[in-house]
């Protein structure tokens, strides 16, 4: 039984560090907590309770997030501060013993949260650590949460069973596991209610959908493309053997499915995936990328590129550059290889330098630059329907168009959360957004 006298009057803060996921979750959390009567704080008070979602996909954001809890608790002296996300479920110990930290909660229970604030009081010494084994991970907890634009992210899967060489986030997140589609619509269904236009499906391996309930990914994607007053869905990252054809003939044809993909490649070299233990080749890959702008050549294809992985020598390395600048995809995301415990890449002799990774990460970010413009210029002159968004800056808003071309026209406050059909003009100033000619 909860003590609702403890919240009276109580004001938290939150803080996520890391990934559309966690926001979610964040989200999710705040609003467990304001079901108890704890409101949100507000700019310039303290609050009482500060929740601290956090990420470990590298080395450094473990760091960020040792800075990120110390800079909080001086920010909110007083503040009793609970520490959840992968970082505290890898390293529950390390993260109570950080000046100010009183709870730790890892993933299996972060979402309940409220059945672990027995007293704000603060701890003395090391904060009490809630946590299970990432075997024993094994409840699907749904969150759905709105970012300051017109997005909603809907988590529909969470866990990853592939083990990839290099990775924690099995560790860190558990099995594959999902919620049911029955359950998700529902969730979609109340964005709608909300006057919400656009969601961006999110998991950690959402194309792995089904694995607890039995159901598949596409049957998803088409009972999700059947709920009214959505205006757009967007698939985030997916894995290149999981993105089947079906999948992508689907989306071509879908009103409510923009054409916009994110897959990760992490590395144009065969040698490489194979140390990467990934469950694709580059065949595969090129074949994804094919099928996809034979049917959408206006899709927007994002990619995700690891460079510097251990075993990537430099020919390797210039097999990947080769292969990635023959794509005709739209964008990388390019991050060096942070090396993490436990990961059976630590076994794998070569080590590449900082230096050269810093090289081969700009290497391929002068490409991805080329990409992107190419892929902008194309559309220049063209119609497209943008959704407006609510940041303003400087007398101007922004938008995306359903391929996910960044559009910036002057402030409109009757275009929020909206959908325009414009013609797009040129660059603005700092080129990364199209100007719009008219409405």
């Amino acid at each position: 039984m909860i003590d609702s006298t403890l919240f009276q009057n109580k004001k938290a803060a939150y803080y996520t560090l890391g990934c559309k996921l966690n926001f979610a979750e964040t989200s999710t959390i705040g609003k467990l907590l304001a079901e108890e009567g704890i409101r949100r704080v507000r700019p310039g008070e303290t609050a009482d309770i500060c929740v601290i979602n956090t990420c470990s996909v590298t080395e450094l954001a473990d760091k960020k997030c040792r800075q990120a809890i110390r800079r909080i608790g001086k920010e909110h002296p007083g503040a009793f501060v609970v520490v959840t996300g992968c970082y505290a479920q890898l390293k529950p110990e390390e993260v109570a013993h950080i000046e100010g930290v009183d709870l730790v909660l890892g993933a299996e229970q972060k979402l309940d949260i409220l059945h672990y604030l027995h007293d704000l009081t603060k701890h003395e010494g090391a904060g009490e650590v809630f946590s299970s084994a990432s075997k024993d991970i094994r409840k699907f907890m749904p969150s759905c949460s709105a970012d300051d634009r017109t997005r909603h992210f809907l988590k529909v899967q969470d866990g990853c069973d592939y083990f990839c060489s290099y990775c924690t986030i099995p560790f860190a997140r558990g099995r594959s596991r999902n919620g049911s589609i029955e359950s998700l619509v529902k969730q979609a269904e109340e964005v709608a209610r909300q006057g919400g236009k656009e969601i961006v499906l999110t998991g950690v391996n959402i194309g792995d959908f089904g694995k607890t309930t039995g159901e598949r990914f596409i049957d998803l994607i088409r009972a999700l493309d059947e709920v009214e007053g959505i205006a757009r869905y967007r698939i985030s990252s997916i894995e290149p053997n999981l993105v089947t054809d079906e999948v992508i003939d689907f989306v071509a044809a879908s009103q409510r499915f923009a054409p916009h993909f994110h897959i990760p490649l992490q590395s144009g070299s065969d040698e490489v995936l194979k140390l990467m233990r990934r469950r694709y080749d580059t065949a595969l890959f090129r074949h994804k990328v094919e099928k996809i702008k034979s049917v959408m050549p206006d899709a927007f294809i994002g990619v995700d590129v690891i460079v510097g992985t251990r075993g990537e020598t430099d020919a390797f390395f210039e097999d990947s550059r080769r292969f990635i600048e023959s794509l005709d995809v739209t964008q990388l995301h390019v991050f060096s290889y942070s090396e993490r415990p436990g990961t059976q890449a630590l076994k794998i002799d070569y080590v590449v330098s900082p230096e050269v990774k810093h090289a081969r990460s700009q290497a391929l970010l002068d490409i991805s630059d080329q990409k992107l413009h190419a892929f902008y210029e194309v559309h220049i002159g063209r119609e497209a329907d943008v959704l407006f968004e609510h940041t303003e800056k400087g007398g101007l808003m922004h938008g995306f168009t359903e391929n996910y071309i960044k559009v910036e026209a002057p402030f409109e406050a009757s275009w929020v959360n909206e959908t325009r059909r414009v013609r797009l003009g040129g660059w603005n100033e700092d080129r990364t957004a199209l100007l719009i000619l008219h409405s």
